[in-house]
Formats: structure tokens, C-alpha cells, sequence
């Protein structure tokens, strides 16, 4: 028997069923036998991606059974928790419950999701109860990779922190960036591709700057990077140049970026070309797909689930659907934008299916906005579809903000970004 699957034999159960009914998502029909039982979709995992599929699928056909297996009585949002690490904003902002979800008709399942039977479509959960399903949509984020850089793990974790994971840790850096010294030294650790959120160090690189310039002045921030080019990478050394003027240095991987192991005790990071004693360390270690992934039999080698581009159904296993981080999405960047576009398009391809029709070919859109300062938004947009068994951008689709743009235009992506992020939380939880 696989690692993560279930018993056979009796066992408590559940099984949500109910009428098919209509729905309307992308131009949906009627069903043809409105007596026709409803199969039960179940999702895994509450957040961007989990969430908007749930109510997307009810919302879509309201007889659809949905069940959203989450533990957590509150989601607490990645972005803008960036502004919580550098002071700006409070970590009660970024949580979000799961009234409004229930609200619209969606079960909730307040337990883990501890294993995953694919022959007998069943979930089992933390409390052992069971849920049938006719389709599975997996949507567990990352887990982070303690076994990745020699040294750091998570008992590490509590002394240089990641971060990566808003809550706890994110209240961490921050109490740790306020009790330092003025001309303390902070340096970030940002691995290889693929992670979530691939613009997300160097918006905190330069929030946390930010901080520094208006707090500790004599302070400095180094960079330490797995990788030779980032996203929106000339948008940020021209930012960076412009508002921190010395207060930055980015290590590429070409000049000894890649951080080959920790000293916990020692607040210290080594690579190939020498060590970095940090006043704080923020180690940001390599990802991978949430447990249940690899319990479900969706995960590769990689750690990261290959999907169909056109319905996101696993490649690896029939009836398990796989959205937002945890997915290869080719060209698709990991964000809290391509989770929620994701999980739609999955929706409203599990309502075709359960219907026994050709689910539509998608055509998906990302904005990824990033802070620099408060007032300072930059940000890169991208238009996705499949092609050759992946999401691949659209050519001449995207964009991405002009270089040496007037400080209007930055106070305006700034401004567009925080109507983005109001916008997609009330719609998910609202």
C-alpha cells in the first residue's frame, strides 16, 4: 500500500451527494436530467487557490456538493505581508475566515486531510472521517524544504527566520529588524526557481530597505542569490538605486550567491566564495508542493505536481485536480493571481466533466504587483495558454511597467495594487 492511502475494510464515512442543478460558468448548459445525482467535488486546501475553486464550483451549479477541507479557522494572505515585515501594516490585515465560503453553500471540513485513496476516490481526514468524491482538486500551496540547505531546519527557522509562510514567522523578522542595531547588516538568502511569489524577495528586499532608511540609516541589506536574473529585475535596481542608494547589495549567483549551508548559532550563511555574519538572517529555502501532493501520488520528482493545461487534472493520477503553487504551470508564474485565475478555469472544467462534456481551453491572466516603497508599485502582467502540454504565455499578451516612469505613474501601481488585493480577498472570503 502507498505511502498516505487508506485501509480497506469498514471505516467511517462520509458522503456528500446531491441534485445536479443548473449552473452558469463560461456559458454553461443546462443538464440534461435534472433527477441526476450530483457527484461531490471535495478541495483541498484554503487558500487563494482552494478557496475560489470551492465557490466557484458552487457557484456554478448550487446542487453541486463542495466540501473545502481546511483546518485553520483563518487564512492569512502572502500578499502585503511583506508591509507587516517592514511595519507598515498589522498581521490582523491580512486574515481572512471562511464565513462567507460556508455562506455561499460550501462545507466546510475543519480537519487536515491526512491521506488520499485514488482507486476508491476517498479523503481521509485528522479525525478519521472519510469523503467520497468524483473529482479532487489539491490545492496545498508549498511546504519549504528544511532538508534543503545544510544547517537550516525548523528549529533554525527560529532563529533566522523564512518568513515564507504569513504568521508567525512573518511577526519574527519583524520584532528581529526592530530590536537591531542601527548599522546592524541583514542578509537574505532567495532560492533557485521554482518558489512561490518569484518577485516576493525583493519586495521585502526593498520594504525591508525601506524600513532600514527610515529607522536604522547606517544599516545595510545583502542580498544572497541562488540565481543570475530575477523578475522585474531592472524595474528594481532602478528603483533601487533611485530611493537606497547604498543601502542594498545583491550578490548574483555568478559572484558567490548561492548560500551551500548555516550557522544557526552563529547567525551566519556560507557560500562557495566566503561567509556572511548577519545581524538578521531571513533564509527563504527551497519549496516544493504541499504533503498531501506527494500522499496523493500527484507529485513528481521535482516535488511539484505536472498537470493537463487545459482542465488541471493530474497527469499522474485520474480524478485529482491540481491548482495554484503546488502545480507545474509552465510560463505561470506562482502567485495569489494565477492561484485564483487557475482555480477558476479547474471550476468551471470539473463542471463540464462531471457532465460528460469537452471542458473549454483557457485562456488565463497574472498581474504580479510589487511593492518598493508604500507609494512605490511596480509590477509585470501576462497572458497564459496551453501549448504543448504546458501554460505558455501568449506572445505580445503581457506587459510590464516602463522603466523611468514618473512618480505618478509609481503611486498609481501602488495604489493599483492594494485595489487588487481588496478586491480578489472579497470576492474569495468576502
Amino acid at each position: 500500500m502507498p505511502t498516505g492511502s487508506l485501509p480497506s475494510g469498514p471505516s467511517r464515512r462520509t458522503t456528500l451527494q446531491g441534485a445536479l442543478a443548473t449552473g452558469a460558468l463560461l456559458g454553461l448548459s443546462t443538464p440534461a436530467a435534472l433527477g441526476q445525482a450530483a457527484a461531490p467535488v471535495v478541495v483541498i486546501g484554503g487558500g487563494f487557490a482552494g478557496a475560489t475553486c470551492a465557490r466557484s464550483l458552487k457557484q456554478a451549479d448550487p446542487g453541486l456538493a463542495v466540501t473545502l477541507v481546511e483546518p485553520a479557522e483563518r487564512y492569512l494572505a502572502c500578499p502585503f505581508s511583506n508591509l507587516v515585515v517592514a511595519g507598515l501594516r498589522e498581521l490582523d490585515e491580512q486574515a481572512f475566515g471562511y464565513a462567507g465560503i460556508a455562506a455561499a453553500g460550501v462545507t466546510i471540513a475543519r480537519q487536515p486531510a491526512v491521506a488520499v485513496d485514488p482507486e476508491r476516490r476517498r479523503v481521509r481526514l485528522g479525525d478519521g472521517a472519510e469523503l467520497d468524491y468524483q473529482r479532487l482538486v489539491v490545492a496545498p500551496g508549498v511546504d519549504l524544504r528544511f532538508d534543503a540547505i545544510p544547517g537550516y531546519d525548523e528549529a533554525a527557522s527560529e532563529r533566522m527566520p523564512h518568513a515564507w509562510k504569513a504568521g508567525p514567522q512573518t511577526e519574527l523578522l519583524r520584532r528581529q529588524l526592530g530590536a537591531m542595531p542601527d548599522g546592524g547588516q541583514v542578509v537574505m538568502a532567495v532560492p533557485a526557481n521554482p518558489f512561490r511569489c518569484p518577485p516576493g524577495p525583493y519586495e521585502r528586499a526593498s520594504l525591508i530597505a525601506h524600513y532600514l532608511k527610515t529607522h536604522k540609516p547606517r544599516a545595510k541589506l545583502i542580498i544572497l542569490d541562488a540565481k543570475d536574473q530575477f523578475s522585474k529585475q531592472r524595474l528594481f535596481e532602478e528603483a533601487w538605486a533611485e530611493l537606497y542608494p547604498g543601502l542594498i547589495e545583491w550578490v548574483s549567483l555568478s559572484f558567490g550567491g548561492q548560500v551551500t549551508e548555516v550557522d544557526p548559532g552563529a547567525n551566519t550563511l556560507v557560500t562557495e566564495f566566503g561567509s556572511h555574519r548577519a545581524d538578521v538572517a531571513n533564509v527563504i529555502p527551497p519549496q516544493r508542493a504541499g504533503a498531501i501532493a506527494a500522499l496523493a501520488g500527484v507529485a513528481d520528482a521535482t516535488g511539484w505536481c505536472p498537470i493537463d493545461p487545459v482542465t488541471f487534472e493530474s497527469t499522474l493520477v485520474p480524478g485529482i485536480h491540481v491548482i495554484g503553487d503546488a502545480a507545474i504551470g509552465g510560463a505561470m508564474p506562482k502567485s495569489a493571481f494565477s492561484a485564483n485565475a487557475q482555480a477558476k478555469a479547474c471550476a468551471a472544467a470539473i463542471i463540464h466533466l462531471v457532465r460528460e462534456e469537452a471542458p473549454p481551453t483557457p485562456k488565463l491572466i497574472n498581474t504580479c504587483y510589487s511593492l518598493v516603497a508604500p507609494d512605490y508599485g511596480i509590477s509585470i502582467a501576462g497572458v497564459y495558454a496551453p501549448k504543448d502540454g504546458l501554460l505558455a504565455e501568449v506572445e505580445g499578451a503581457g506587459g510590464v511597467s516602463p522603466l523611468e516612469a514618473p512618480a505618478a505613474v509609481r503611486q498609481a501601481e501602488a495604489a493599483y495594487a492594494e485595489a487588487w488585493f481588496r478586491t480578489v480577498t472579497d470576492e474569495v472570503f468576502g
